[in-house]
């Protein structure tokens, strides 16, 4: 297991911990300021799974550039990727796969697989999830003129992105640690 799966566990928790705060405070009906809860909890699971990508990047870099750590070429390589790290945002599949691919010559979208879970579904499911991001962090809950508004995310999908994400990482790290 790496260093990056043991950091994503720990970080992690703060999506699920975000989750069990609402639901401590759901009650019937739920107080108005609740969703923020589930919102915040959407942005910190994919935020686990960005520093994740970043942190696990890094690890197989260290291992591929061993034998010319300290070097001008593995200075070089490392100061691209560092580079390449600080506009790395919203990971999404494609985001994800050519990083893994440019850096350590591995597809790793193709060893997400697991449960019900192919790749294809896979990716797909995370680029949705990276979206619904977006409009958590950059949108925040619509001015209510009378109708309610929907939640841009509900309490099960919540759990869910949380299983996802947690899968995906345990998927990413195993296809790396076979590969590397």
């Amino acid at each position: 297991m790496s260093q990056a799966k043991l950091a994503f566990d720990y970080s992690i928790k703060d999506a699920e911990e975000l989750l069990a705060h609402f639901d401590a405070i759901n009650t019937n009906p739920p107080p108005a300021n609740a969703e923020v809860l589930k919102r915040a909890g959407l942005v910190m699971a994919l935020t686990a799974w960005e520093t994740y990508v970043e942190d696990r990047i890094t690890e197989a870099m260290n291992i591929r550039l061993g034998a010319v750590a300290g070097s001008y070429v593995g200075d070089f390589i490392h100061k691209k990727l560092h580079q390449d790290l600080k506009q790395f945002h919203n990971p999404s599949s494609d985001k994800t796969k050519r990083l893994f691919q440019e850096y350590v010559g591995i597809d790793v979208t193709l060893g997400w697989t697991w449960a019900n879970t192919d790749p294809e579904r896979a990716r797909k499911s995370l680029n949705d999830w990276i979206s619904k991001r977006g409009d958590a962090v950059h949108r925040s809950k619509p001015i209510n003129n009378g109708s309610p508004q929907a939640h841009l995310i509900r309490r099960d999908e919540l759990e869910k992105v949380i299983r996802f994400i947690k899968e995906l990482v345990k998927a990413t790290d195993a296809n790396l640690d076979a590969n590397l």
